[in-house]
């Protein structure tokens, strides 16, 4: 289990508010006052009069904004702090599951990535010609490992990778979408017996979203070769799987009178299809719904189709010897927009709200996905030659915003830290309730609870806090 800490005394405890993050501390410009070194202005060189050009545009002489660029930020030491451990938590399950750490350049040619992220290929990062290459900044730690495997001739490995990728991407930091962000990827490369591999990467996403202890959440699971069947059937053109297939990942996003709107306008395709197409992509259950399919007249007639859901089927049998089938979801909706996505696919996403008195859930997306990508390595290797591949990303950036924005904490420094001391402290700067721990208070079990306003106190068993303060804090 990870633990954050113990609730600071004369603690700054804030409600857990709507918006997810916290807000940037300064989103306009920053005068300056700039003196002008002495001597004439010509002989300072083509920097300097490049320089003072940028700050006059800027206005009127004024030194530039001190901002991080858009969809990026600072992280302040107690955010490196919660991050850290974060990060320690995933690692050690990695490393609990035999994966050994590898590292890549976060540059790659550029030619590397282009054409394996189907729509999303815009969203990547590309440079100026360097010296004769043509480069990118990493889009994730998929493409780069694949090309890992086949340059470096890897046909066995199980290995994790956690590093920043690069998305320019419209950000959205309330709900921790950024276009710089940590990825924390587990990959298994190799031959195996069917479907153990991709079980294992299930039960890694389920074992770090139970030891962090975020909420309630469901692993939405799907196959590429159901969904291919399934606009075989539907009288889809092959040319247009992967395009259709980017339609339906939006499902998540939009209403389906949406997502249909898009395929018939946008996509070309027949509303007569896009109606079939719903029929089966609103589906999602278990083991009962994957024997109705298999009993489907037109699925069972596909191959391809059939293939995915008897290797469904399988995935579903070992998900049981594991005891974790209550929080998978054979969903038809689940897409997922990559192009390299071969076999089966899932993505978790968090279903309980920040706490009991809300009704909707945290908005903030996905916190974890990943997939099969038989033939990705095959795209490397000179003789193309395929090296089988599942993996799993688990969203770091999201799920820190999710505590970021929880419950909020200072402790007061002093050389005499006297209890009445840090109570006034409180009272001055407006802190509504103090968390106290003495000796008796560790003895008991519990923590003092203090209205900073009436002084008012309570003993609170310590695993009732998080809930009481969350009580007495709702607006």
């Amino acid at each position: 289990m990870l633990r954050l800490g113990p609730l600071a005394a004369a603690g700054r405890l804030l409600p857990a508010g709507p918006r997810l993050g916290l807000p940037c501390p300064s989103g306009g410009w920053v005068s300056l006052s700039r003196s002008r070194p002495p001597g004439p202005v010509g002989d300072r060189g083509l920097l300097a009069r490049q320089v003072r050009a940028a700050a006059g545009s800027a206005g009127g002489g004024r030194s530039p904004a001190l901002k991080t660029p858009k969809g990026t930020r600072d992280h302040p030491p107690a955010h490196v702090a919660l991050r850290d451990r974060l990060l320690a938590a995933v690692v050690t399950c990695f490393k609990r599951h035999g994966a050994a750490a590898i590292d890549t350049p976060v540059l790659e040619l550029r030619e590397t990535l282009t054409g394996k992220y189907g729509e999303d290929t815009k969203l990547i990062y590309e440079l100026q010609d360097q010296g004769g290459e043509l480069l990118a900044l990493r889009y994730d730690l998929t493409v780069p490992f694949a090309r890992y495997l086949a340059m470096n001739k890897i046909t066995n490995m199980k290995r994790y990778h956690v590093a920043k990728v690069y998305r320019r991407d419209n950000p959205a930091t309330t709900r921790g979408r950024y276009r710089e962000f940590y990825q924390c990827d587990f990959d298994i490369a190799g031959q195996f017996d069917p479907m153990i591999p991709d079980a294992e990467c299930l039960k890694i996403v389920h074992e770090i979203l139970s030891d962090l202890q975020l909420g309630d959440f469901i692993i939405k699971v799907n196959d590429r070769r159901i969904l291919n069947g399934v606009f075989a059937v539907c009288g889809i053109p092959e040319s247009k799987f992967i395009t259709t297939c980017s339609t339906v990942d939006k499902l998540d996003k939009m209403p389906w009178e949406e997502v249909r709107s898009e395929m018939v306008g946008e996509k070309g395709l027949s509303p007569e299809a896009a109606d079939h197409i719903g029929e089966y992509v609103q589906l999602h259950g278990g083991l009962d719904l994957i024997e109705q399919l298999l009993q489907d007249p037109k699925l069972s007639q596909n191959k391809l189709a059939k293939e995915g859901l008897g290797d469904m089927k399988l995935l579903f049998e070992y998900l049981t010897l594991f005891g974790i089938t209550g929080k998978i979801s054979f969903d038809l909706s689940l897409a997922r927009g990559l192009d390299y996505y071969t076999g089966v696919i899932f993505e978790a996403v968090l279903l309980q709200p920040e706490n009991d008195h809300v009704e909707e859930p945290v908005s903030v997306g996905s916190v974890a996905g990943g997939g099969r990508y038989d033939g990705l390595v095959g795209m490397f290797d000179p003789k193309g030659r395929k090296v089988p591949c599942v993996g799993v990303s688990i969203g770091i950036e999201r799920i820190f915003s999710i505590l970021e924005q929880r419950l909020k904490a200072e402790m007061l420094y002093k050389k005499d830290p006297k209890l009445l001391k840090q109570l006034q402290y409180c009272e001055d700067t407006g802190i509504p309730l103090a968390a106290i721990i003495g000796e008796q208070e560790l003895t008991d079990g519990v923590v003092k609870l203090r209205d900073v306003a009436t002084r008012e106190e309570v003993d609170i068993p310590r695993e009732k806090l998080v809930d009481e303060i969350r009580r007495r804090l709702e607006p």
